[in-house]
């Protein structure tokens, strides 16, 4: 157990309309009866520390609380909302898949009479979600030129699912490549370069869309990857069965409590603070289940970095603890492109993109749009 432990480390932090009547007072009433503490969020009013405390199970409770905290975002103290290039064309959407989950996604497109060079599809990391800090982190990649896509996998964000809940991380995967390739055949991308982008789990992910189609994809960005678990913290292959089974008996059982790894994650801590408004994210005790399908996929692409084709860059803060860069590093050797860049950027933490110090924050993403200049 104390692998799996480590392995919610290794995953990565967990970083639609108004509420409906009466959301807030509920959730007030059940935090005065010792239901459900309030959440910090520094500066934040008691409405909305009482909205994020309800139960975030189903989707339609993800999407009101969201809705309730929209109009703050803009307001926080980050470079990332204060910061964000103007007359960036946005889009939000649900959509229901072939599977019968309903999907949300969303998409940053560059400002009006500027022509769109390639398109770029984001992968998040565990628990996190595609819009918030992404948003900042979208907006100016667009502004460079490029049409931004990205979607909440079942289970996380404002798509539907319980919360933080994989069942196959195959299958998520699946979810993945499907919704992609829809929004591939629209109109205003075909025939341009298309590019993944994934962080931390989301690397695990990307990888595993590209390793399901090779020849789909012009590149393959990663920043902070979850792609191999040290021997070290592997349960051994008795554990390993014996969670597998747990898992199938009780998938969706939450572990004992999970630490706050949000101080590794972010070296600002001003920065660090504000995670908390993304109310939505999922920061409790991760499912047997999923946990089992991260060590499972983990090593799964472990065993397959040489099919690893794609032109490929690689970005990872020197000092992060939550994600290894010397697995970067060999992710980097292993992989079968001669077209391959690591960029380790020192004493960085783990969220390179949100919680280092502005002018490092701008420059990984001034990386991220100069490798894909170089690739279009």
């Amino acid at each position: 157990m104390a692998a799996i432990s480590q392995l919610q480390r290794i995953a990565g932090p967990g970083h639609a309309g108004a509420p409906r009547p009466g959301t807030v007072r509920r959730a007030s009433v059940a935090v005065a009866a010792g239901k459900a503490p309030l959440p910090r969020l520094e500066g934040a009013s008691e409405e909305l520390r009482a909205a994020a405390a309800q139960s975030l199970d189903w989707a339609p409770a993800r999407r009101r609380v969201r809705g309730a905290f929209a109009p703050v975002l803009p307001t926080l103290d980050h470079c990332l909302f204060k910061m964000a290039p103007k007359g960036i064309q946005m889009g939000e959407n649900f959509e229901t898949n072939s599977k019968g989950v309903e999907i949300f996604w969303k998409s940053w497109l560059p400002r009006e009479g500027t022509p769109t060079k390639a398109a770029l599809f984001f992968c998040h990391g565990y628990g996190d979600t595609c819009t918030f800090f992404f948003e900042g982190v979208a907006k100016r990649i667009a502004a460079a030129g490029y049409a931004v896509y990205a979607m909440d996998y079942p289970g996380f964000g404002l798509s539907y699912g319980l919360h933080g809940y994989i069942a196959s991380f195959d299958g998520m995967v699946d979810h993945v490549i499907e919704q992609y390739a829809r929004i591939r055949g629209r109109k205003d991308v075909q025939g341009l370069p298309y590019f993944l982008l994934g962080q931390s789990m989301g690397g695990a992910v990307a990888l595993k869309v590209h390793l399901k189609q090779p020849k789909e994809w012009d590149g393959v960005l990663l920043v902070a990857p979850m792609c191999k678990i040290s021997e070290d913290v592997t349960p051994p292959a008795l554990v390993l069965k014996a969670l597998s089974i747990l898992s199938c008996l009780l998938p969706e059982a939450k572990l004992f409590p999970q630490k706050d790894i949000g101080d590794l994650g972010f070296r600002d801590p001003v920065k660090r603070k504000l995670c908390e408004y993304n109310a939505i994210s999922y920061n409790d005790q991760m499912r047997l289940r999923t946990a089992v399908e991260l060590l499972k996929a983990t090593k799964d692409i472990e065993s397959q970095l040489e099919k690893i084709c794609s032109p490929l860059l690689i970005l990872h803060g020197a000092a992060d603890q939550v994600t290894d860069p010397h697995v970067s590093q060999f992710l980097y050797e292993k992989a079968n492109t001669k077209d391959k860049t690591l960029k380790l950027y020192e004493g960085a933490y783990h969220s390179i993109l949100e919680g280092e110090p502005d002018d490092r924050i701008s420059t990984a993403i001034k990386d991220i749009i100069s490798w894909l200049d170089s690739h279009c």
